[in-house]
C-alpha cells in the first residue's frame, strides 16, 4: 500500500461515479491541452517557441547543448524523464528542407544525446522520430524538431496504459543539467 492510500473510495463531489481509484493531478498538463506557448501561424515571427528559445540561457530555455546548426532541448511536456528533443535553428517545417550541415548536425546531436542519456539516466533504448505536419500528430508542425525518448525495461506500466498518467520522478532543471554534465565533449 502506498503512502496515504487507502483501500476505501474517497467520496469526491462533482467528479462522476466514485471508484477505488486514488488520483495522479497533473494540472501543469493544461498548459500544453488548451495550447500555451503554441504559435499562432506557421512563420517564425508567430510566437514558434523553438524559435525563442535560443535567445535564453540554458537553464531558462531548458537547452542542453548548442550546435552550429541544431540544438538539443528538454521537452516541457515528456512523454519520460530525458525526453529531449533536436531542433534546427532555422524555421524549418520540413525534412526535406534541411541543408546538407543542419542533416548532419541534427544526426550527430541525437547520437550525442543517445549516449548522455545512457550515462546520466542507464536507459535501456529509445524512441527517436519526427512528426511531419499536424495530421501526423506534430504538436508544432511549423517547425522541425526530432524527439528522442529514453526508455527502460518495464517503463510501460499500468500509469500510463490504464491511468493515462505519466510520472515523472525529476523535474525538468535538474534533468537538463544531469544530461548537459553527460554530454559528451566530441
Amino acid at each position: 500500500m502506498l503512502h496515504h492510500m487507502t483501500s476505501e473510495p474517497e467520496q469526491q463531489i462533482g467528479v462522476g461515479t466514485q471508484d477505488a481509484f486514488q488520483r495522479l493531478w497533473t494540472p501543469h498538463r493544461m498548459a500544453y491541452i488548451q495550447g500555451e506557448n503554441k504559435p499562432t501561424g506557421p512563420g517564425a515571427d508567430d510566437g514558434c517557441p523553438f524559435c525563442s528559445i535560443p535567445a535564453k540561457s540554458d537553464e531558462d530555455g531548458l537547452v542542453i547543448k548548442r550546435g552550429e546548426q541544431v540544438y538539443a532541448v528538454l521537452n516541457l511536456y515528456p512523454y519520460n524523464g530525458g525526453h529531449l528533443m533536436v531542433v534546427p535553428y532555422r524555421h524549418v517545417a520540413d525534412y526535406t528542407d534541411l541543408t546538407v550541415a543542419e542533416t548532419a548536425e541534427l544526426g550527430e546531436l541525437t547520437k550525442q544525446a543517445m549516449t548522455a542519456l545512457r550515462a546520466a539516466s542507464g536507459a535501456h533504448g529509445f524512441n527517436i522520430g519526427m512528426n511531419q505536419g499536424s495530421v501526423a500528430g506534430a504538436g508544432i508542425a511549423a517547425h522541425l524538431h526530432q524527439h528522442l525518448v529514453p526508455r527502460w525495461g518495464g517503463d510501460t506500466n499500468f500509469m500510463p496504459v490504464v491511468g493515462h498518467t505519466r510520472v515523472l520522478p525529476q523535474l525538468l532543471a535538474d534533468t537538463r543539467k544531469m544530461l548537459a554534465e553527460a554530454w559528451p565533449t566530441a
